[in-house]
């Protein structure tokens, strides 16, 4: 996150916003800007994608389906832009130990101890981590004690758009999170790598609420698309991964998505249609 905070103190905080007395490593500042990035950054992404999403993949035609709330595109966008600064609090103070140098970040392909490979080695080795922390961390959500509290509302969506995808009670969305943030203190990585990665998991998590179904064959039953994550807003104790199907596999929890039985949302649409 020092990248972008650095790019915004030089084109944009220095000269225009912060006098120039005030030191751009200055904690509280850093501390400050950093809130306004993340958040700014975060409904970026979230209205951009989703919006691209939800007008050009996801299919409308579910929006006639029984368990489509009323004004539920509304809500959806309404409930995630109130959670997202709180999300940021505790998203900001990781941020804020990444800049001050805490983590396990590097700047150049050279400090990598293995050059490129490395690199490439890193980007496979954050998805499997990622996956592994997420599954865990969400299927610890829907125990008992606290579905109700933290994880109910997100699934109050049960045929979800991509505006769903980031409509989290501020401490479900956070603790999914944990996972991204945690592994490059944990992890070597390079910095512009773990900014690519922070994009591609917040627009891989719109992607599995589009309503989009299509995987290539081979890959059905090992990517965990929005034909899995769709069985899992439907049937709640199915399908807790990210990216992967591995660790539901591992952890008993694996569906084979409805879509793929002709059983799916479009299905029971079609299935209403001929009556």
């Amino acid at each position: 996150m020092d990248l972008v905070l650095n790019a915004a103190d030089y084109h944009l905080l220095t000269p225009y916003v912060y006098p120039s007395a005030w030191p751009e490593d200055d904690p509280f500042r850093q501390l400050l800007s950093l809130f306004v990035i993340t958040n700014l950054g975060a409904l970026v992404l979230y209205l951009l994608f989703g919006t691209l999403s939800y007008y050009f993949i996801f299919d409308h035609e579910l929006k006639k389906h029984p368990q489509f709330l009323e004004n539920q595109v509304q809500r959806e966008i309404t409930y995630a832009v109130q959670s997202l600064p709180w999300i940021s609090v505790p998203t900001v103070a990781l941020f804020f130990a990444e800049v001050r140098g805490y983590s396990k970040l590097y700047d150049n392909i050279e400090d990598s101890p293995y050059g490129w490979s490395g690199v490439i080695l890193s980007m496979l080795s954050f998805l499997f981590f990622t996956d592994m922390g997420i599954y865990w961390i969400h299927r610890f959500l829907h125990h008992r004690l606290f579905y109700k509290r933290f994880h109910k509302p997100h699934h109050l969506w049960k045929i979800a758009t991509p505006f769903a995808s980031h409509a989290f009670h501020p401490v479900d969305g956070f603790m999914q999170s944990l996972p991204y943030h945690v592994y490059p203190f944990l992890f070597p990585l390079h910095k512009v790598t773990y900014l690519g990665l922070y994009i591609f998991v917040n627009v891989w998590t719109i992607s599995i609420h589009d309503g989009d179904y299509r995987v290539p064959k081979i890959l059905r039953h090992i990517i965990n698309g929005a034909a899995h994550h769709t069985d899992h807003h439907l049937y709640f104790d199915y399908n807790y991964g990210q990216y992967f199907t591995l660790w539901d596999k591992i952890g008993g929890s694996y569906k084979s998505p409805s879509s793929f039985e002709n059983k799916g949302p479009h299905d029971y649409l079609r299935k209403l249609r001929e009556k």
